[in-house]
């Protein structure tokens, strides 16, 4: 993967991600000094994993979201109705859902023919934490976003270059 497609990507779902969250009503600013190479999302409690693949692309994005963060979007997505339980299916779909909007946002941005996504995969837990490969061709970046007066979210992608 070239390095121009690589930041296209990151810069696309970072974009995304804050454009899903106003669309929804919620305030997220992203927090550029946070940005770390491998995977650095402390207190994370959920997750939703989606696989990229094609046009010579393969990885994964990563939506993890600590418990504050989480309830503010299961609150936006559900108009109240729904409470931000971590063990509650329905609660954790809106993760789901929110990870799959981002992506589709992202690959519109990136316009790559055959760009493609995966089913979001959803996780529970407590501190979440991916276990980095060691082949040299897997690039790992975390974005941190603030979710104002909620919590952070945390976006990864890791990708083969």
């Amino acid at each position: 993967m070239s390095s121009a497609l690589l930041s296209s990507l990151v810069n696309a779902y970072a974009g995304a991600l804050i454009s899903v969250s106003k669309t929804v009503g919620l305030d997220v600013e992203f927090q550029k000094a946070g940005i770390a190479a491998g995977v650095k999302a402390p207190g994370s409690r959920v997750a939703a994993l989606i696989g990229i693949v094609g046009s010579g692309v393969y990885g994964t994005a990563a939506l993890m979201a600590d418990v504050g963060a989480f309830g503010s979007y299961v609150n936006a997505f559900s108009g109240g109705m729904i409470q931000g339980n971590v063990e509650d299916p329905i609660a954790l779909s809106v993760l789901g859902e929110l990870s799959n909007m981002i992506s589709g946002q992202a690959l519109i941005k990136v316009d790559t023919p055959g760009l493609d996504i995966t089913p979001p995969q959803l996780i529970t837990g407590e501190n979440l934490m991916t276990v980095n490969p060691r082949a040299g061709e897997v690039k790992s970046f975390t974005l941190p976003f603030k979710v104002k007066e909620s919590g952070s979210v945390f976006l990864v992608l890791s990708l083969h270059a």
